[in-house]
């Protein structure tokens, strides 16, 4: 589908679903270098205030689409977009190692796990939730009948574990802030996708799985009668990046185009919070075919976002989270400054204070 002169779709192919790109087949060998460690070397060259003619970027970032086009904003962009119907860690990681994506929109745990597994990713945004804790992404759901107040009776429990996605990391440090460790709990596998979590909540495969979204909101409505519960863990659960193939940013025009689509990205993230009515109609509703309501019930659950200037926070809590999977997973841990282009560092939120060029 042409969108315009310069921007057309990218058709998102059925072989993008799998957790087998972040399984052991392909993880480095301990202590190992990995293949293009070189990329993940910043280049010297500060970030280029032109974009080149005929400069394309594919990005997978589906909501992002959306506000842009809401707002007016996506004719603007000052380079040729190839939109995929692109989300999530998995599916965004093997488009990267097929080299048919340049830019994805995730959490953190995409890019720490890419590392391990030989595909060199940076980060070039960071967005996170004013009041994390007060506004967390997942809750724990809890089947009905079965008794967790506080984490520490997620003692003996069988909790749903996704490995290669964020509410793989949650449950990790949940138990390591519940002081428990994998032996006390029964880890059962189970991606993480549409109702899987609440229906395996229902059906007592597990016990607890972490949930978010309208999931909670579906499943209270659904097993709340039953005795189904759902817990706040008390931990921030926010981290959301944009994050590109290493390799893209050692090309200067590759780079002013991921730049730019950073400025853009901020300013859309901004139009949401300012547009709460127009986003629930043209997002939650047309685009997401979800209910009004639950459109609302989204937006006050998220709260107000924020984009820093200064990396130096967000990378000592990614230094964190590396470090407790490494340990937990028996892997090498390493720096995480490696993950982050530091030149983008105050892109987003200049764009925020000035705006972005017509």
């Amino acid at each position: 589908m042409i969108m315009s002169s310069r921007r057309h779709f990218l058709a998102a192919g059925g072989g993008l679903a799998a957790l087998g790109l972040l399984g052991s087949g392909c993880a480095a060998t301990a202590g190992s270098a990995a293949p293009g460690a070189k990329t993940l070397v910043d280049p010297p060259w500060a970030l280029p205030s032109e974009v080149p003619d005929g400069t394309t970027l594919a990005i997978g970032d589906p909501a992002t689409q959306v506000a842009l086009k809401l707002s007016g904003q996506i004719d603007k962009l000052p380079f040729t977009v190839k939109w995929a119907n692109l989300s999530g860690g998995p599916e965004t990681s093997e488009a990267f190692r097929a080299k048919a994506l340049d830019v994805g929109s995730v959490a953190d745990i995409p890019g720490i796990n890419a590392h391990w597994n030989n595909l060199e990713t940076k980060f070039v945004a960071a967005k996170y939730r004013k009041d994390p804790v007060g506004h967390p992404v997942y809750q724990l759901g809890i089947a009905p009948g079965v008794k967790v107040r506080q984490l520490t009776d997620l003692r003996g429990k069988k909790i749903a574990f996704s490995p290669t996605q964020a509410q793989g990391a949650l449950i990790i440090r949940v138990l390591a802030k519940a002081g428990l460790d994998r032996k006390d709990v029964t880890l059962v596998e189970i991606p993480s996708t549409d109702d899987v979590y609440p229906n395996a909540l229902g059906s007592h495969q597990v016990d607890v799985a972490p949930i978010g979204g309208t999931a909670v909101k579906r499943y209270l409505g659904q097993y709340g009668k039953d005795g189904g519960t759902t817990v706040k863990h008390g931990l921030r659960d926010d981290p959301g990046h944009l994050y590109v193939r290493a390799e893209l940013l050692q090309d200067k025009a590759k780079a002013a185009a991921i730049a730019e689509y950073v400025r853009h990205w901020a300013v859309a993230q901004q139009w949401i919070i300012d547009h709460p009515k127009e986003w629930v109609a043209g997002y939650y509703v047309d685009d997401q075919r979800l209910s009004a309501a639950d459109g609302q019930y989204l937006i006050k659950a998220a709260g107000d976002f924020d984009i820093p200037s200064d990396w130096t926070s967000a990378i000592d809590r990614t230094q964190e989270t590396i470090d407790l999977l490494a340990d937990f997973t028996g892997r090498d841990s390493y720096d995480a400054n490696l993950l982050f282009d530091k030149r983008f560092a105050s892109v987003g939120a200049d764009a925020l204070q000035n705006g972005v060029r017509s």
